[in-house]
């Protein structure tokens, strides 16, 4: 079976990377093999363009057989803690639409520019057909942006555009499209690095989130 484990960044998943580097046999920089399994690492870079260009790239040639998206991301739900683990079973595009004149967003659905059950999407969200796969993670629904939220006003606005949001990222929702467009089984996994408040980057608690990722990511890996 292949394995495409995905990250915006290296340093994300870096202490899963050590650990197929140590127990797998490295056949090229980014390809991992042991047995039957194959795990092939790939760093797409942050944001929703090079996600998609990235994962579009690699699904045109080839179809691995369960693909993994794993990241840090910030709690808008309060109810969360700083460094859980939790896994994304909707997305939505926060900010692919226009800005009204009162302040609110109106997406390309209600621009009339995607009707909101076109494939992929489900009224207006991607959802996650597989996500029984990894039921033993709190499912959370999340947003993807350009910007992240780090100012009160668009953060209140943010509350009342999208009331169902739990957490935000910069990748979910490419990663999503483009593992539905391509028909290949998927999760996506985020731990919490910090909440969606006036930007605070002191009260970020990274280190941790990126070592509680990495337990489940590799628990994740050993059960294929």
């Amino acid at each position: 079976m292949q394995v495409l484990l995905s990250a915006a960044t290296p340093f994300e998943i870096g202490p899963a990377i050590q650990w197929l580097e140590e127990r797998f046999k490295k056949e090229e920089q980014t390809l991992f093999t042991k047995g039957e399994l194959k795990v092939q690492v790939m760093i797409t870079g942050v944001g929703m363009m090079s996600t998609a260009w990235a994962l579009g790239r690699f699904l045109a040639a080839q179809k691995p057989g369960f693909a993994i998206n794993a990241g840090i991301a910030g709690a808008i739900d309060r109810n969360l803690q700083l460094g859980d683990v939790v896994q994304v079973v909707s997305e939505q595009m926060a900010d692919l639409g226009v800005e009204e004149s009162d302040g609110s967003f109106s997406d390309l659905f209600a621009l009339a520019l995607i009707q909101p059950n076109e494939f992929p999407f489900q009224q207006g969200t991607l959802e996650n057909p597989y996500a029984t796969q990894t039921s033993f993670l709190p499912n959370v629904s999340g947003i993807t942006v350009n910007k992240v939220h780090g100012s009160k006003p668009s953060i209140d606005q943010l509350a009342l555009d999208f009331p169902k949001a739990q957490v935000e990222s910069m990748e979910g929702a490419s990663f999503f499209y483009a593992c539905l467009q391509a028909q290949v089984p998927f999760v996506q996994i985020r731990s919490i690095s910090n909440y969606v408040e006036p930007r605070n980057r002191n009260a970020w608690r990274i280190p941790e989130a990126i070592e509680n990722l990495n337990q489940v990511l590799i628990q994740m890996l050993r059960e294929f």
